[in-house]
């Protein structure tokens, strides 16, 4: 069993699972929510302790998790005087799990005293509930070799990628690879049972071959069920879509698909979908 003391900042869909697994593996874990009433609730089901400030459940610990929405909220528990790096100690790492732009990343870094790892993660609700998330990272690698043993109590996949930056740089290339491929099976599926195929035994067929992807394993049929009410939210990858545009225009590159998407998902939130999950994206062919 593990004395070593942890934070986790941010109880929301991920977070609370999450911050849940480090207990659940022997971590003193501590615990922040703006919604106390959240905290409360983690505590009962993991028995650790909650914290009324970010400040707070930093104090004393080895490593301080942070994993809320976007770079307002980042700064907000992270900066200031009841911020999380007003209260970590000097052997205390900090690891931001936000997927967030690189610039914040690299605002954090230059601000903290401590060594600081920019950690996205991929898996959505369900990789974070089964502790299996793919967590892509920036920062030192002295860092990184002390951060990933605690990490690996929620991931399958944890590395290093480079400097600071690196690990939400990563995620952005993610996202836009994944907005590109639920497009693609949206127009796919949508084709199929306009040409009268039966699309779950069309998708029974091409997924054993190139086509195969772990969207199409995972959401192709529910996709054509029309089922909608889980997974990673359109809000969600809306916001993520926007941070890797952003990023394109200052690198240079070029992501005609990743903007049109981005517009697609925009439809979907006016339909009432941002809630939804992302595979929703074959609703714009659907709806009446």
């Amino acid at each position: 069993m593990s004395k070593q003391k942890v934070a986790f900042i941010g109880l929301g869909v991920m977070g609370y699972p999450m911050a849940g697994h480090l207990a659940r593996a022997g971590y003193q874990t501590r615990v922040y929510n703006r919604t106390t009433a959240k905290a409360e609730k983690w505590c009962k089901e993991y028995g650790g302790d909650f914290a009324t400030t970010p400040r707070e459940a930093a104090e004393g610990a080895d490593f301080v998790f942070v994993c809320v929405g976007n770079d307002d909220d980042l700064r907000s528990v992270v900066f200031g005087d009841d911020g999380a790096l007003a209260g970590c100690g000097d052997n205390a790492i900090l690891v931001d799990h936000t997927t967030a732009s690189a610039n914040v990343a690299r605002e954090i870094a230059a601000e903290a005293k401590v060594p600081f790892l920019d950690a996205p993660v991929s898996g959505g609700q369900a990789g974070a509930e089964n502790g299996v998330l793919t967590v892509m990272m920036g920062g030192e690698q002295a860092a990184f070799d002390a951060a990933k043993p605690v990490i690996m109590s929620y991931a399958r996949a944890a590395e290093l990628l480079g400097g600071t930056g690196a690990g939400q740089l990563t995620k952005m290339v993610n996202q836009i690879c994944i907005a590109g491929l639920v497009q693609g099976l949206s127009e796919g599926l949508n084709f199929a049972t306009r040409a009268g195929l039966d699309g779950h035994k069309v998708v029974d067929v091409i997924s054993k071959g190139a086509a195969g992807s772990w969207q199409m394993e995972n959401r192709a049929h529910t996709m054509l069920d029309d089922e909608f009410d889980f997974g990673f939210a359109v809000d969600w990858m809306r916001k993520d879509l926007g941070i890797c545009l952003e990023e394109s225009a200052k690198n240079g590159a070029e992501l005609p698909i990743t903007r049109i998407v981005n517009d697609y998902y925009g439809e979907v939130q006016e339909m009432g979908g941002g809630r939804w999950d992302t595979s929703s994206l074959i609703r714009r062919f659907t709806r009446k």
